[in-house]
């Protein structure tokens, strides 16, 4: 993680409301580190596309204000913010050839011609496009348009790009590709980075950090392995990567862990949340966390579960169980040739540690 530690951008104390009475951002509290690549991830109407849009200044805060390098921006228009934007549709002139798309952000800002011309060849390098600039979008494929709309942001070498769900209309090699490709510009940059989209697995490959949105509000600020490893509620547990859910009570409480009624099963957890005996709980397990057939541990929840489904998927086969009257928990078990072959019907010893299992409030 290459970052500053030198706050580029301050949301403070921020609310937003299209009509009055529901606020779409609710108190929006989040600093943005100069050289970051920030994700802000969510569900469709949680709040991340607007918080995007009011620091690009296509919306403007209903409360509160945002800062740029120590500057307001609130009543800054979005043409003299200085900010790189890229969308999912483009957004490049149909009728100028891919040299005069990304000239265009340098003439508006009365840059001479050869720094127009010196700058271009440098970004048209960069995304390895060198010999299409006097091509039109129409001949270009999604992938190389989408690499124009990248240069075109980082053309006049902004401090920060704002991207909104940039790889959304490419299909799923192209989009992996692209990610690794964005990623690596940002490293040899080092430009500030803040990125929308409702996929997980673009916001763990690519973040410095995550800002997972939900209902208007950030329900965890993390970076991607403290995200997935220790999801601070049940909505981020769900929403980041593949969980197993069971819901219980906790029957008792020691020191950092707990002992969570589930059904007529006893589970030991993590206690996340320092909730007391009597509270409701979900427990959350990630399935390549459980083992088959474990050897009794100190630290080990055994079970017996029934095998209900198994899917073949390449490097891994995927196992339904059922356990704890759930007839959806989740197993993912290597194709490593270590474990002996299941078939639907067997009725096997699964088990997980103490410490994978988090017991979290529901959010």
């Amino acid at each position: 993680m290459n970052i500053s530690h030198q706050t580029l951008v301050e949301f403070i104390n921020v609310q937003k409301t299209y009509d009055g009475t529901e606020l779409v951002i609710k108190n929006l509290n989040l600093t943005i580190q100069k050289g970051e690549f920030l994700t802000l991830l969510g569900p469709s109407g949680s709040g991340k596309t607007t918080c995007l849009m009011m620091l690009a200044g296509f919306e403007t805060p209903t409360h509160g204000k945002i800062m740029l390098g120590g500057v307001e921006l609130n009543n800054v228009p979005p043409h003299k913010r200085g900010i790189g934007m890229v969308f999912q549709n483009y957004a490049l002139f149909p009728h100028m050839s891919v040299f005069e798309n990304l000239a265009f952000p340098l003439e508006v800002r009365k840059f001479k011609a050869n720094a127009v011309k010196a700058k271009v060849e440098k970004v048209l390098k960069m995304v390895e496009l060198v010999q299409f600039g006097s091509r039109r979008p129409a001949q270009l494929s999604g992938g190389q348009q989408q690499r124009v709309a990248l240069a075109r942001a980082l053309v006049f070498e902004p401090d920060l790009v704002l991207m909104d769900e940039p790889l959304g209309a490419l299909d799923k090699k192209l989009r992996e590709q692209m990610q690794y490709e964005i990623k690596h510009i940002h490293e040899n940059l080092g430009m500030t980075v803040v990125y929308v989209t409702h996929d997980q697995t673009e916001a763990l490959t690519m973040s410095d950090r995550i800002a997972v949105f939900n209902d208007g509000i950030i329900q965890q600020l993390a970076p991607p392995n403290v995200l997935y490893e220790k999801p601070e509620n049940a909505f981020v547990a769900e929403f980041i990567g593949e969980n197993n859910r069971l819901q219980g009570t906790i029957k008792e409480v020691e020191g950092a862990s707990c002992l969570v009624a589930v059904e007529d099963h006893l589970i030991s957890a993590t206690n996340v949340h320092e909730r007391q005996k009597g509270s409701s709980v979900i427990l959350s397990v990630r399935p390549e966390r459980i083992i088959l057939n474990p050897k009794v541990g100190i630290d080990m929840n055994i079970f017996e579960a029934e095998v209900l489904e198994l899917i073949y998927l390449g490097d891994h086969i995927r196992c339904r169980m059922g356990i704890c009257k759930s007839d959806n928990f989740i197993v993912k078990i290597p194709n490593d040739h270590t474990n002996d072959p299941l078939n639907k019907g067997d009725v096997v010893k699964i088990g997980w540690q103490v410490t994978d299992c988090r017991a979290l409030i529901v959010m």
